[in-house]
């Protein structure tokens, strides 16, 4: 890092907090408007320079990620504490306030004033280590007064930068079942990313608890180790998911428009329905493992979700839904191998049905033959 010359500059000013880590290095930690943090500090973009080494460590933007922060800070007032890691230089200047001590401080830090150079044009003073979408973002959003919390510690060292990056990066992100199940009890508004995904959950949560549900104690989530769960959860939500956001889905007509809410009552109504005649037409493969029954498995679940956006979008709006689901699966049930058996047309036998995207559109291609074959052939008698 090229060292600047002190005292050429202007200065953001902030309170600030300062500890010592790792044998004396400062360490600090303050607010500043999220605005001002690209005015004060540098991203470090990975790269490599004309003679090949590399330089910086940070990723390339990622868009949609940050759009996504962005049109969740404009929404209004938000919670939003994430902390900015950054690596200060020592042109940074602290003075410790003055005054005496709290009763009972546990002298784990001093407050003082931090003052940092704010340069007008060449190097910065502090480069970001985590935060940079986050940095981004918040100098894109309009209130650019949004305090933002950052933990700042002094090295001009580009080796620790990216010691750190990778310490605070290789933490094993939230398990995306984990993420599913919480989302519905979230009451806030949620980020762009996550929002799509509240109601799928709160379906999957509904169908695997309430007594009218043909899945109730069936589903696998990670709050419930029951041996009776058969059904991973993530299967299910992709189902719906891919019904709601397809234009031929089964429940795309009932999510959310900018000038009403999703029919949350009709989603469930059609899953119970379609799904309870699944059960009904299929009863011994229903409710046991997916090594005794795919249709249990995940490839299982995900093939029959297309097989219901088919039959349901092909219901009468006031008819009774689950004798249509009913009538429409009879007729292609003796050509179902869930149990066992070999699927002829795909040239597998029943367990060799795969959780893999080939096999799932394999299985989804020939249930939907076999429904437009023995329908067109009702309607044709």
């Amino acid at each position: 890092m090229t060292r600047r010359k002190p005292g050429c500059d202007p200065t953001l000013s902030v309170r600030a907090l300062r500890t010592q880590q790792a044998d004396g290095v400062n360490v600090y930690a303050f607010f500043v408007p999220g605005a001002d943090l690209l005015r004060i500090a540098d991203i470090s973009r990975v790269h490599r320079d004309s003679e090949g080494a590399l330089q910086g460590f940070q990723r390339k933007e990622i868009r949609n990620h940050v759009q996504a922060i962005v049109h969740f800070l404009d929404q209004g007032p938000v919670l939003f504490p994430n902390a900015i890691i950054l690596a200060i230089s020592p042109d940074a200047i602290f003075t410790c306030s003055r005054g005496s001590k709290p009763a009972g401080d546990v002298k784990a830090s001093e407050a003082g004033t931090l003052r940092i150079p704010v340069p007008r044009n060449g190097s910065k003073a502090a480069w970001i280590v985590d935060g940079q979408q986050r940095s981004i973002a918040l100098a894109q959003a309009r209130n650019k007064s949004f305090p933002v919390p950052v933990v700042a510690f002094v090295s001009e060292d580009l080796s620790i930068h990216r010691e750190q990056f990778i310490l605070v990066n290789k933490a094993r992100p939230l398990p995306t079942r984990l993420i599913n199940e919480l989302l519905p009890e979230v009451g806030a508004d949620l980020p762009r990313d996550l929002a799509p995904r509240k109601i799928p959950s709160e379906l999957v949560n509904r169908l695997n608890t309430l007594p009218d549900s043909p899945f109730r104690g069936l589903i696998r989530r990670p709050s419930d180790d029951s041996p009776d769960a058969v059904i991973t959860d993530s299967a299910l939500i992709k189902v719906i998911r891919n019904s709601m956001n397809s234009p031929l889905g089964a429940l795309a007509p009932y999510k959310a428009t900018p000038s009403r809410p999703a029919d949350f009552a009709a989603m469930y109504h059609l899953l119970i329905s379609f799904w309870t005649a699944v059960r009904d037409v299929f009863a011994e493969a229903w409710g046991r493992p997916p090594t005794e029954s795919r249709l249990m498995h995940s490839a299982g679940i995900e093939a029959m979700g297309f097989l219901m956006d088919r039959i349901m979008s092909r219901a009468s709006g006031n008819g009774d839904l689950r004798r249509h689901a009913g009538e429409a699966l009879e007729r292609i049930s003796p050509h179902c191998h869930w149990t066992g058996g070999r699927w002829p047309d795909l040239q597998r036998d029943w367990n060799e049905i795969q959780s893999l995207s080939r096999d799932i559109r394999l299985l989804s291609d020939q249930l939907a033959r076999l429904d437009h074959e023995h329908a067109f052939a009702k309607v044709a008698s």
